[in-house]
């Protein structure tokens, strides 16, 4: 599994629970940007419309080496999952202070694009304290190890 972009904002922002991976639906040349490591996920978000998941505000890099259509670099991308998983993601959407974000996005072992899509909920302020206390204390002991 070769990973190309990390969404570490969520997991500081976010407590993430139930991940699940989720095709998505690109561009021939989207697919070589991607390959040459030009994605990121650092603003993006997850929808769900008519029952259907879209990756909204993903930035992936127009590929340089293409002559005449480039495609917008932050549109809308739908992404493929099960019926069945979808509607357990929007039941629980539905509930406060939930939300769907993408965690991170990679190639799997048929060097296919895969997604990371988690159930998020926000931290407060504290938690993300909490979260960096825990953060330096470890540091420190792999310091004196």
């Amino acid at each position: 599994m070769k990973v190309i972009s990390n969404n570490k904002k969520a997991f500081f922002d976010y407590f993430v629970s139930d991940l699940v991976e989720a095709g998505i639906v690109l561009e021939g040349c989207e697919v070589k940007s991607v390959r040459a490591g030009g994605a990121s996920l650092k603003e993006s978000f997850v929808v769900i419309k008519n029952g259907e998941m879209f990756l909204k505000n993903a930035y992936i890099k127009p590929y340089e080496k293409t002559s005449s259509y480039k495609p917008d670099e932050r549109r809308t991308r739908k992404l493929l999952l099960n019926k069945s998983e979808i509607q357990k993601f929007e039941k629980m959407v539905k509930e406060k202070g939930f939300t769907l974000v993408a965690t991170k996005i990679y190639f799997n072992k048929s060097n296919r694009v895969k997604v990371e899509v988690g159930l998020a909920k926000g931290k407060k302020l504290y938690d993300k304290r909490q979260s960096e206390k825990e953060k330096s204390i470890k540091r420190d002991l792999q310091r004196l190890t």
